[in-house]
């Protein structure tokens, strides 16, 4: 598969300069504008404030970007046309239809491993529905974080996820899911889930040997979870009375699948009066920043 790349990553690959891959859903889908684009810009400010260099990764008319320009980023913020929403089922698709979108974790985390970029920072992962008895809904990330090589920093998996089960999926795919200063999952918008992590690491570098060894032994991908700022996290309590209404919502609307989270995102931002906006911010950068010490670390080798 060929790539284009933007000025900044052909120069950082050149350079053998450490690299952090980054979805671009979030801006195409997720977030409303203007918030998209300040997020977006914010996190590649954030990689590079801890030494590295933001990848953000998009497929646009047809043609797969390891880093975009500014134009580019402009055009998936604004939405002023249909983007798809590519997951790696998708990537194939728009490919063929020279159609443009923003990449979801599995579609992220397949293109950064094809481009030789180890570290991912995005948001939440994707996992088991609540409603996986009746539709079985299970998002390809889990498959994609088993199979490819890429450590994938976020801020746990997305609230309006059964966690216990995705937590079960991952292990069942061989997925570690590394605590940063925790020893819980956090659980998006909240520092606590109430679910115990099996290992912890405290800093970039003990991070970066896990990836090392893991790379080794040649296996898949791996998964650190990272608390949002204390300061901005919301109570988990408040968080899933929001949850269950909007769920309850989207059930009435007919609202299933990759429609969900965008749904979930704007009514939370509603129902909090826009603080979960906030969080979502603020996670996000913090991701982002450790993203960049882990890349950093593992260039050094």
């Amino acid at each position: 598969m060929s790539f284009r790349y933007s000025d900044e990553v052909r120069r950082a690959l050149d350079a053998e300069a450490p690299l952090v891959a980054l979805e671009t859903s979030v801006v195409a889908q997720g977030l409303p504008y203007p918030d998209n684009l300040i997020a977006a810009r914010a996190c590649e400010e954030a990689v590079r404030r801890a030494g590295a260099v933001p990848a953000p990764i998009a497929v646009v008319d047809g043609e797969v970007w390891i880093g975009l320009e500014e134009s580019s980023m402009i055009r998936l913020a604004e939405s002023k046309e249909r983007l798809m929403k590519l997951g790696s089922r998708d990537l194939a698709v728009a490919l063929a239809l020279k159609a443009s979108g923003g990449t979801t974790v599995s579609a992220t985390c397949e293109l950064a491993a094809a481009a030789g970029i180890r570290v991912f920072a995005t948001g939440g992962l994707g996992g088991v529905h609540r409603s996986v008895s009746e539709h079985w809904d299970i998002s390809q990330d889990i498959g994609a974080l088993a199979r490819y090589p890429v450590a994938v920093v976020c801020a746990g998996a997305k609230s309006v996820l059964d966690l216990p089960k995705t937590m079960e999926a991952l292990e069942t795919a061989g997925v570690p899911v590394i605590g940063i200063g925790t020893n819980e999952l956090p659980s998006f918008y909240s520092r606590s889930s109430g679910l115990p992590l099996e290992h912890r690491v405290d800093d970039a570098a003990t991070a970066a040997r896990i990836v090392r060894a893991r790379s080794e032994l040649g296996q898949g991908g791996l998964v650190f979870t990272l608390p949002p700022p204390e300061e901005m996290a919301l109570p988990r309590e408040e968080v899933e009375l929001h949850i269950a209404a909007a769920l309850a919502d989207a059930e009435r609307q007919g609202i299933r699948g990759k429609a969900v989270t965008p749904f979930l995102l704007a009514d939370m931002a509603k129902r909090t009066g826009g603080k979960s906006l906030k969080v979502n911010l603020a996670l996000l950068t913090n991701n982002a920043h450790f993203a960049g010490e882990l890349a950093v670390a593992l260039a050094r080798g």
